[in-house]
């Protein structure tokens, strides 16, 4: 555009300019991050003091030139504290609890692999711009299923059992009498997992479309040893084969669903007349103008990148990410459901839904 243009001030566009540069570099620094957690450089820095190049390099067992470069990169973004007079780079315990330590409530290391993968299908969700169409979850990399169970995990250990169940009685009652529930859209079934291991008498059913999750989903449950209580079936919520459940849950589901009303009309349908059905979505508003800030940034990202574009691929609903509680009031309606009550649980990132025939 010439200098000249009329219209525009040179200024702001100096400004906007920088803007940009920055998210272009937190685009690719997002890329580094991702092999710092790929590669096991945050966890080699964890609780590791002030580290030289070197150091970090023996530790880590990486090559000194490589870390030399990633370390220069995240000094520049703030994320270790860089001591010019020793030449020595430190992890603060802040930094390690988000993006070294797999068991803090803290932890979103994961974010980087699943944005990787994302980011790795963009060049097909551009072509749906084109067609309308969409992306098929075939079409997406292994990576991004294991980094959404690695998400998911962090906050079933720290919300699931100790927030988000016991804000319903009934089903914690159900469930200690050796009730039946399900997680549908279970992916690797990290959910199912810990209610099996939280309530010994309960039966547990994961329900998903995508078979490979299904899979990692039963070693998973092995491997915790409650494979005979939680198991797993590739399915679709719209016609699931067990019915007569006391609890049925869905995780960030709804928003992806090809036909979420079927979908939800589906668990109505098998839940007890009592029972209990758990809808948990983003907590983010419907409206664009109360989503401008970085949560909504990385929401409509995703949503595009999958969400939305998963859905679309197959003619469904492509309702998207940040669908906001009077979607899920309209959805909820329509399957029919006669009692819809938003669970008093405060959370940056989670909202509950608890809906009862």
């Amino acid at each position: 555009m010439a200098k000249g243009t009329p219209g525009l001030d040179l200024e702001k566009a100096k400004n906007v300019a920088q803007t940009v540069v920055g998210d272009v570099a937190s685009v690719v620094h997002g890329a580094l991050c991702f092999i710092g957690d790929r590669v096991g450089l945050f966890k080699a820095m964890a609780g590791a003091g002030a580290l030289t190049i070197d150091e970090l390099a023996t530790k880590s067992g990486l090559s000194a030139r490589y870390v030399r470069e990633w370390l220069g990169a995240m000094a520049a973004a703030h994320y270790v504290e860089y001591d010019a007079g020793a030449d020595t780079y430190l992890l603060t315990p802040e930094y390690a609890a988000v993006l070294a330590d797999e068991d803090s409530p803290f932890f979103i290391g994961s974010y980087f692999q699943m944005a990787q993968a994302a980011v790795s299908v963009a060049p097909k969700v551009a072509e749906a711009f084109r067609t309308g169409k969409g992306v098929t979850q075939a079409e997406y990399p292994q990576s991004f299923f294991e980094a959404a169970e690695r998400n998911s995990r962090t906050r079933y250990q720290h919300k699931l059992l100790r927030k988000w169940i016991p804000a319903m009685p009934q089903v914690v009652e159900s469930l200690q009498a050796g009730g039946l529930a399900a997680d549908v859209g279970c992916g690797g079934g990290r959910a199912a997992i810990m209610i099996a291991q939280a309530y010994p008498k309960a039966r547990v059913v994961g329900f998903d479309i995508h078979a490979e999750s299904i899979e990692r989903a039963r070693r998973n449950a092995q491997a915790a040893g409650v494979g005979d209580r939680a198991t797993f079936e590739v399915a679709n919520g719209t016609g699931l084969p067990t019915h007569g459940f006391d609890f049925v849950s869905t995780f960030d589901v709804v928003h992806d669903s090809v036909d979420p009303v079927g979908l939800m009309s589906g668990i109505r349908h098998a839940l007890k007349p009592d029972g209990t059905y758990l809808v948990q979505e983003l907590n983010i508003s419907n409206k664009v103008g109360e989503n401008l800030k970085p949560m909504g940034k990385m929401v409509y990202s995703v949503s595009t990148l999958y969400c939305m574009t998963t859905s679309l691929a197959h003619g469904g609903a492509g309702i998207g990410a940040a669908m906001g509680e009077p979607k899920a009031r309209e959805l909820a309606s329509a399957a029919g459901f006669s009692r819809f009550t938003r669970l008093p649980i405060k959370d940056d990132f989670a909202v509950l839904y608890e809906l009862r025939p």
